[in-house]
């Protein structure tokens, strides 16, 4: 029979008394309980997870467990990397933003070469970046629509998307007529990347959807009594309230 003692389960007592790092330790995060050892947890120098369990007392729930005030949906796969660099193929943007949190570069690092984390990061934000005031109109087509959407089951705010710095001045006479009719016109460009007006008008769909909201967009018509022509700038995007 082995003289070996078995290993313990870290919880009520402090890290600071532990003889080994191959100690178990029972985590709770958001939750959900996980069973790994110190080792692991300290595998990457530097991370927020070894610097949490290099502390003398972290924080512990009602049972002892050590607590982690973070969601544990995805923290199965921080464990399975921590363990084998184990880099999932699947939830890989929710896992991004554990890996970001728990700062370890080296699985970050990983997600970053997926498809998913560079078409969003290197792709569509860099083309973005170049769209001057792109955030800040997102905002203020948000607050346009909530404000026409009282006993409304739908309200609309006006784009116009000018990609190239010559669609400014083609564009410049309906702003002119529709400023002087006080219409709402969030002006979107002109920019100096490759995609397209229909480009920008997804990303613009798929960022206001992020946020929870419902909507659709389409070209422009003018009313009757508004002559221009340079409608294909111009568009409509409705926000869906019921």
């Amino acid at each position: 029979m082995s003289n070996s003692p078995e290993p313990k389960i870290l919880g009520k007592q402090s890290l600071a008394s532990s003889p080994t790092r191959c100690q178990i330790i029972e985590l709770n995060i958001g939750g959900e309980i996980f069973t790994t050892t110190l080792n692991t947890l300290k595998r990457h120098p530097g991370s927020k997870l070894a610097e949490m369990f290099s502390q003398a007392k972290p924080r512990t729930d009602s049972a002892g467990r050590i607590f982690i005030d973070r969601p544990g949906t995805y923290f199965k796969y921080i464990l399975e990397y921590l363990r084998g660099d184990c880099v999932p193929l699947q939830n890989v943007e929710e896992v991004y933003k554990e890996a970001v949190y728990y700062d370890l570069k080296p699985l970050i690092k990983q997600l970053e070469e997926s498809p998913q984390i560079f078409g969003e990061l290197v792709s569509r934000k860099q083309f973005l970046d170049r769209v001057p005031n792109y955030s800040e109109n997102i905002e203020l087509m948000i607050r346009i629509a909530r404000a026409e959407a009282v006993a409304s089951r739908q309200s609309s705010v006006m784009l116009c998307v000018m990609k190239a710095l010559e669609d400014v001045a083609r564009c410049s006479d309906a702003l002119s007529i529709l400023d002087t009719s006080k219409k709402s016109v969030v002006q979107f460009g002109p920019w100096k990347a490759a995609p397209s007006i229909l480009d920008l008008l997804d990303c613009i769909k798929m960022d206001i959807e992020a946020k929870g909201y419902k909507t659709s967009f389409q070209s422009y018509v003018p009313e009757k009594g508004f002559r221009f022509k340079a409608n294909e700038f111009f568009y409509k995007f409705l926000f869906h309230w019921w």
